[in-house]
C-alpha cells in the first residue's frame, strides 16, 4: 500500500530546496543535446538539455520518483484504485487505449469490455454513415459531423480533430467535416449552422449526466434550427452519455454512446467523448490507430527508470521548476500549424487538474502546485508574446513541439530553403536563443538568457504520434498530482460559478449579485 504525503513532508523535498541552479548558458553543449534524450512511442523523443538540471538534480528527481512512490502510485491507479478521493472515484481513461494491469472490475461490469463494446459500437455506426447504410430523410449521405458540448467534451476532441484533418485528407483517409459548438453564447451555434448544410449533419451531444446547462441550451438551438428547416431531429442526433442520464434510452437520437464517471471530461480524449466525432471523421481505424500511439506512450509511463520514463521525467522537472525555481508559469509552444487548439486543450487538462490548494485530504498545503498553462503555435508566437519570453521580468519554463516532416507534404524553396525547413531552423534558433541569450552593450538588445526549455521531436504528425502526445501530457499531469500529494481527477472550482448563473436566471439574487444581473439586463 503507498502512502500518500505532502511534497513538503519528503526527504526529497528539503534536498531540491538545497540545490544550486544550473547556469544554462555554460551548461548547453552539443553532447548534452545528444545525450539529454528520452526515447518516446511513435518513434519521438523528449530532449530536456535546455532544462536547468544537471546529472546532481537528476539524481535527487530520481529519489524523489522513489519516495514519493509515483510509479507505484500509477499503478494502483491502473489496477483500479479509489485514486479520485473527491469523488469517490477510480481513474480509468488509460484503460480506453489497453490494459497495463490486472483486469478491473466496477459496478459489476469489467471495464476494459466495457470500452471496447462502446468502441465497437461507434465503429458499426460510423461505418454505416459512411456507406449511406445510415442516411438523412431524402437517403442523402450525412457529410458534416457536429460536435455539442463543453469543456472537455469539445477541448481536447476539437483539438484532436484539427491535428489530423489535414493528415487525413492527405492519405485518403477523410470522411466527414467537424464542426464543434461549445459556448452558450448564441453566436457560437449560429454561427456554425450558418455554415452548414443542417440536412446533412449528424449532431452529437455529449454530455454524461445529461444536465449540462450550455450543452443542454445549444442542443435547443440546433433542434429549433433543424424544426424551421423541416426536419425531424431525432434522425440528425446522437447521444454521447452515462447509461443513467436522461439521454440514455431517449428516442430523441438515433443512437447513445456511453462513457462513465470513472474518466474525467478533460481524459476523455480517448473514450466515447472523442470516439464517436473523430470516427465519424476519419474512420475507425484512424481512431484505433490515434489510441494505439497513446496505449504505447502509456506503457512507458510504467518504467520506474526516470530516465527511461518521458512523462516521469518532464512531470519531475516541472516540479521542480515550480516549487524549487520559483516558476509559476509554462508555455507549450508547437511548431506545428494542426496543434492550432492543443495548448488550449492543455490548459485544461493541467490546470483543471492541478490547480488545487487542498491535498487530497482536504486540508491546505504550504507550496505551489499547478502552473498556469498558455500557448500558441511558432513561428506566430515568435512575433506576439515571445518577447516577453526573451527580455521579460519573469522566467517561463517553455515545452517546444516539433516535427521533421509536414503533414500535407506541399512546400516551396524560397531563398535557399524550403518553408518546412524554416519552421524547425526556428525552433532550434529559439532553444538555443532562450537558453545562452547575447550579450550586448546596448541594455535594450541584450539577453541574459537562462530560459529553460523541452522539446518533443517528432518524424510527423499522424494518429500515432497525436495519441502519444496526449498519453504523454496526460500522464504528466498525473505524476505531478502524484508529488503535489493533490486530487487530479476532480474539478470542484469549476461549480460555484453555474450555481450562482442558475440563481440568476430564476432572478433569485441580491447583493452584487443583483447589481451585476442589472448591469447585463438579465
Amino acid at each position: 500500500m503507498v502512502a500518500w504525503k505532502n511534497f513538503d513532508q519528503l526527504e526529497s523535498y528539503k534536498a531540491l530546496n538545497e540545490t544550486e541552479c544550473v547556469d544554462l548558458v555554460q551548461a548547453l553543449s552539443a553532447e548534452r543535446v545528444k545525450n539529454y534524450t528520452v526515447p518516446m512511442a511513435a518513434g519521438m523523443s523528449y530532449n530536456y538539455a535546455a532544462k536547468q538540471v544537471d546529472d546532481k538534480i537528476l539524481e535527487l528527481l530520481a529519489k524523489l520518483s522513489e519516495e514519493a512512490e509515483l510509479v507505484e502510485k500509477f499503478k494502483e491507479l491502473y489496477n483500479g484504485a479509489v485514486i479520485n478521493t473527491g469523488e469517490q472515484r477510480l481513474v480509468l481513461h488509460q484503460l480506453t487505449r489497453g490494459q497495463l494491469g490486472n483486469a478491473v472490475t466496477a459496478d459489476g461490469v469489467d471495464k476494459r469490455a466495457f470500452y471496447v463494446e462502446q468502441q465497437n459500437k461507434i465503429a458499426d455506426f460510423a461505418n454505416k454513415v459512411h456507406n449511406g447504410e445510415i442516411t438523412n430523410e431524402k437517403g442523402e449521405k450525412f457529410t458534416t459531423a457536429v460536435q455539442i458540448g463543453i469543456g472537455g467534451s469539445d477541448l481536447g476532441p476539437r483539438a484532436m480533430y484539427l491535428a489530423l484533418e489535414n493528415w487525413a485528407k492527405v492519405n485518403g483517409c477523410f470522411k466527414m467535416d467537424a464542426k464543434f459548438i461549445s459556448n452558450v453564447d448564441p453566436d457560437d451555434a449560429a454561427a456554425v449552422l450558418n455554415s452548414v448544410d443542417v440536412s446533412k449533419c449528424i449532431f452529437i451531444l455529449v454530455s454524461k449526466s445529461g444536465t449540462t446547462l450550455e450543452t443542454l441550451t445549444n442542443e435547443s438551438f440546433v433542434k429549433d434550427a433543424l424544426a424551421k428547416a423541416g426536419l425531424d431531429a431525432s434522425k440528425h442526433m446522437i447521444a454521447v452519455t452515462s447509461e443513467t442520464s436522461p439521454l440514455a434510452k431517449s428516442s430523441d437520437y438515433l443512437a447513445a454512446f456511453f462513457m462513465d464517471d470513472y474518466i474525467g471530461g478533460r481524459y476523455s480524449s480517448t473514450s466515447a467523448v472523442g470516439g464517436a466525432v473523430l470516427s465519424l471523421a476519419f474512420g475507425p481505424e484512424i481512431f484505433a490507430r490515434f489510441l494505439n500511439g497513446a496505449a504505447e506512450e502509456d506503457k512507458l509511463a510504467m518504467n520506474s527508470n526516470i530516465k527511461e520514463n518521458p512523462a516521469l521525467l518532464d512531470a519531475l522537472i516541472g516540479v521542480y521548476e515550480r516549487n524549487m525555481l520559483g516558476y509559476d508559469s509554462t508555455a507549450v509552444l508547437p511548431y506545428s500549424q494542426a496543434l492550432s487548439r492543443f495548448p488550449a486543450h492543455l490548459q485544461q487538462l493541467d490546470m483543471e487538474s492541478n490547480g488545487k490548494s487542498v491535498n487530497r485530504f482536504g486540508e491546505p498545503v504550504d507550496y505551489p502546485t499547478g502552473p498556469v498553462i498558455f500557448g500558441e503555435p511558432g513561428t506566430n508566437g515568435q512575433h506576439s508574446f515571445y518577447q516577453l519570453l526573451h527580455q521579460g521580468t519573469d522566467i517561463i519554463p517553455l515545452q517546444f513541439i516539433g516535427f521533421k516532416n509536414s503533414q500535407i507534404g506541399t512546400d516551396v524553396d524560397i531563398q535557399g530553403s524550403t518553408s518546412q525547413q524554416k519552421l524547425c531552423a526556428n525552433v532550434a534558433a529559439q532553444i538555443v536563443a532562450f537558453a545562452c541569450g547575447k550579450e550586448d552593450e546596448n541594455k535594450n538588445k541584450n539577453f541574459e538568457g537562462g530560459r529553460p526549455s523541452s522539446i518533443i521531436i517528432g518524424d510527423q504528425l499522424t494518429p500515432e504520434s497525436l495519441g502519444a502526445l496526449l498519453a504523454h501530457f496526460e500522464n504528466k499531469v498525473m505524476f505531478q498530482g502524484f508529488v503535489w500529494n493533490v486530487n487530479s481527477f476532480d474539478q470542484e472550482g469549476v461549480q460555484l460559478g453555474k450555481v450562482l448563473a442558475k440563481r440568476v436566471l430564476a432572478h433569485e439574487t441580491d447583493g452584487a449579485l443583483a447589481v451585476y444581473s442589472d448591469l447585463l439586463n438579465i
